[in-house]
C-alpha cells in the first residue's frame, strides 16, 4: 500500500509538472506573437510618419544606440530623432525578426536583420544590418526598452590626400581685362555669364570664378559638393536654403557682403 500511495503521489507531481510546463510554453508562444505584432506595427508606423505611435511602442526610459551618435535615452529624445528620420526623403525601413526569447512574463529578446534606404542630392544611400531589441511588458503591454541596431555595411576606404590648392605663383587680373563666356551649366537658363579668374573649374585643385547675372535671373535649386565662399561684388543677390524653392526664405546681400556655402 505504502508502495502504491509513493507511486501515485509522483504520477501526480508528474502530471502537474507537465501541466505546468505546457502553460508556461503556451504563455511564451503567445507572448512571441505578441512580441512579433508590436514589431509588424512599429514598421507600419515608420511607413505611415505616425510619430506619436512610434514613440508610444517604446518605455518611457528607453535606450536606443545608433551608429556613431551618443546614446539617446526617453521618449523626448526618440521623438525628435524619430520625426527626423520619417522626413528623410524616400525612406524606407525593413527588418526580420529571426529570433524572439521571452525569458520572463515581463522580459523578452528579439533579433534580426534589417535594410533601410533614402535618397540624398547624390543618389539613394542605403544600410543593411543586424539588430538585437529589449522588450519589456508595462501594463500587460509589451514595449521596447533597449533598441540596438548594427550596420553590417562595409566602412569605405579613406580617400586619397587632395592636391595641393593653389601653385606659388602670382597671378594679377585687371577687372576690364576679364574674359566672359556664356554660363552653359545644366538647369540654368541663358543670359548669366562666367569668367574663371584663377584654376581650372574642370581639374584638381582650388579655383575663383567671377559670376555676373542680369537683373532678374533665378539661380535654380542646387547644392555643392564642396565648400564655397562667395563674395557679392556689385547689386544685389538674394540667397536661401532648402530642398525645394521658397521666396520667403531669400535673404538680401549686397556688395561686400559674404556668405560660405
Amino acid at each position: 500500500m505504502q508502495g502504491t500511495r509513493r507511486m501515485a503521489t509522483r504520477t501526480a507531481l508528474v502530471a502537474m509538472t507537465m501541466a505546468t510546463l505546457a502553460q508556461t510554453a503556451a504563455a511564451q508562444t503567445k507572448d512571441e506573437r505578441a512580441v512579433r505584432a508590436a514589431s509588424s506595427a512599429w514598421q507600419r508606423y515608420i511607413a505611415e510618419q505616425k510619430v506619436d505611435s512610434i514613440v508610444g511602442l517604446f518605455t518611457p526610459d528607453a535606450i536606443v544606440l545608433f551608429a556613431n551618435t551618443p546614446v539617446m535615452k526617453g521618449q523626448t529624445a526618440l521623438r525628435s530623432s524619430w520625426n527626423d528620420i520619417v522626413k528623410l526623403p524616400g525612406y524606407k525601413v525593413h527588418w526580420i525578426p529571426t529570433w524572439v526569447d521571452v525569458s520572463s512574463p515581463t522580459r523578452a529578446t528579439e533579433y534580426g536583420t534589417y535594410t533601410e534606404s533614402y535618397d540624398t542630392p547624390n543618389g539613394k544611400l542605403s544600410d543593411a544590418g543586424s539588430y538585437v531589441t529589449v522588450w519589456h511588458k508595462v501594463n500587460g503591454k509589451w514595449r521596447v526598452a533597449l533598441d540596438a541596431p548594427v550596420s553590417t555595411t562595409p566602412v569605405p576606404p579613406p580617400t586619397a590626400a587632395a592636391p595641393p590648392m593653389d601653385p606659388s605663383t602670382m597671378e594679377l587680373h585687371a577687372a576690364s581685362e576679364l574674359q566672359w563666356a556664356d554660363l552653359t551649366t545644366p538647369g540654368f537658363a541663358p543670359g548669366a555669364k562666367i569668367a574663371v579668374l584663377h584654376g581650372n573649374p574642370a581639374g584638381p585643385g582650388g579655383f575663383v570664378l567671377r559670376l555676373q547675372f542680369p537683373d532678374g535671373y533665378t539661380i535654380p535649386v542646387h547644392w555643392h559638393p564642396t565648400g564655397e565662399n562667395a563674395t557679392v561684388v556689385s547689386g544685389n543677390f538674394a540667397l536661401g536654403m532648402g530642398s525645394t524653392f521658397d521666396a520667403s526664405a531669400l535673404h538680401s546681400h549686397g556688395p561686400g557682403d559674404y556668405a560660405y556655402l
